[in-house]
């Protein structure tokens, strides 16, 4: 079943469930209304019935009954249990009334099928009159509601006419909201399919349209697309820029093999010479594979414990300091930082900031550590050629070399900032660059502190 559908049916039968509900309401109040109406004028005849009987004990009780008998009823008089003294009706077929001596006030509706209602009301008095004076007796008073039941009638059609022109409005004014609501859902499917059929990165129209839920849909959609987009197309970079990466290697390897093959067994100067050079492409291709798992691997979650940020740069620093003679000098506020981080990633992300300042820079390297706020801060200073605006924008991307050849002598892949960035972001923290032409750069990491009692 159709959305439009389920929206028709249930708004239609929610309001017809309303409109029984608020038909009966009326229906049942206007018929207590009325009965209670015909009992209460059946009581005041009554009453007068018996003040003119004791009023005007000499004049024959039959006429004078005649003169109070309902329209559509009769009057008793009832002795006992097994006599009727006296009944007046302008109709035999209103004597089937059942009878019975009472010496209580009393009065009843009885309700028959097919059939006018009948409102009935009983009352004992003092006979004053004839053979029978100074007995009680029940004088019963009965009328066929037989305008009511007309009216029922007429009302409960009505009412059912009624119900269903109400009806139509609404079945119209929830096919126009139906058709409101489904619109932008319908325009979605269909972005959505044509995305998928034709491979376009197709956004939905939001210029015209009210700021409500469905905008709200629509408008996460195209951020949505332009993620997806922005991602599909950096993924087919990545793959683009990897394959070419690894071509490179593989045509050099491919080469040295050839030459081998060609004039090795005359020349083993060449031999050795191309050995070397396929185990350096070779161990440059395993880098880079490595690099490339590290990306993947630095995007899923890892056990994180808490980490003396202090201490790891100081490990990483001798580890540096035993393979080379550069100058590092360390600045730090205090010697005890910690931050919630897998220790390996990060000294990995502290290594790649070290790692890059002593590739591209032949002076001293200044490293920062210190709090502010709630951020562990480390900023790694070089003092190389610095790096333009331009390319401060695009540092972080994959594969990305300031300098292609200066990178490629290096043993550079363009992934070491990728990855860094990705580690911090994945312990929620940032990595920034400053910098200047000719004048260095500063590499800046802050990672949330682990506060601790």
């Amino acid at each position: 079943m159709k959305l439009k559908t389920k929206i028709l049916l249930s708004s239609s039968l929610f309001m017809l469930g309303i409109i029984l509900v608020v038909n009966l309401s009326i229906y049942y109040f206007f018929y207590k209304v009325s009965t209670n109406t015909e009992l209460n004028e059946l009581k005041l005849v009554i009453n007068d019935i018996t003040q003119a009987l004791n009023e005007n004990p000499n004049v024959d009780s039959s006429e004078l009954l005649e003169a109070y008998l309902p329209a559509n009823g009769m009057i008793r008089i009832i002795l006992d249990s097994e006599v009727r003294m006296l009944e007046q009706t302008r109709s035999k077929d209103y004597t089937t009334l059942p009878w019975e001596f009472k010496q209580l006030e009393s009065h009843e509706l009885i309700s028959k099928e097919e059939a006018p209602d009948i409102a009935v009301v009983e009352k004992p008095i003092i006979w004053r009159t004839g053979e029978h004076a100074g007995e009680i007796v029940t004088i019963q008073v009965s009328n066929h509601l037989v305008s009511l039941h007309e009216t029922l009638r007429i009302l409960f059609y009505v009412l059912t006419i009624l119900s269903f022109i109400v009806l139509i409005p609404i079945f119209i004014g929830s096919s126009i909201l139906s058709r409101f609501l489904l619109r932008p859902i319908q325009n979605l499917i269909k972005t959505m399919k044509d995305n998928m059929n034709y491979g376009k990165w197709q956004k939905i129209d939001i210029e015209y349209r009210s700021h409500d839920e469905l905008h709200e849909m629509e408008l996460t959609f195209n951020q949505m697309i332009d993620y997806l987009k922005t991602s599909y197309e950096k993924q087919e970079m990545f793959v683009s820029d990897a394959s070419h990466e690894l071509k490179t290697p593989i045509q050099i390897i491919k080469s040295y093999a050839q030459l081998v093959e060609r004039r090795g067994n005359a020349n083993p100067e060449l031999v050795k010479e191309s050995v070397l050079a396929i185990d350096s492409e070779a161990d440059r291709m395993k880098k880079l594979v490595e690099q490339m798992l590290l990306l993947a691997k630095n995007k899923q979650l890892q056990p994180r414990l808490s980490v003396n940020i202090v201490n790891v740069m100081d490990d990483i620093i001798n580890v540096i300091d035993s393979i080379t003679e550069r100058e590092i000098s360390i600045e730090k506020s205090n010697d005890f930082i910690l931050v919630k981080a897998d220790q390996d990633q990060l000294k990995q992300l502290l290594y790649i900031l070290m790692d890059n300042a002593l590739k591209y820079s032949e002076k001293t390297i200044h490293v920062r550590i210190f709090k502010k706020a709630t951020q562990a801060v480390v900023e790694v200073q070089d003092y190389g050629k610095g790096i333009s605006q331009r390319d401060q924008e695009r540092i972080f991307d994959r594969f990305y070399r300031v300098d292609k050849a200066r990178n490629r002598d290096t043993g550079g892949t363009g992934l070491g900032l990728s990855i860094a960035k990705s580690i911090a972001e994945a312990h929620d923290g940032k990595l920034s660059v400053k910098s200047e032409l000719n004048k260095g750069s500063t590499f800046i990491v802050s990672i949330p502190v682990l506060i601790e009692d």
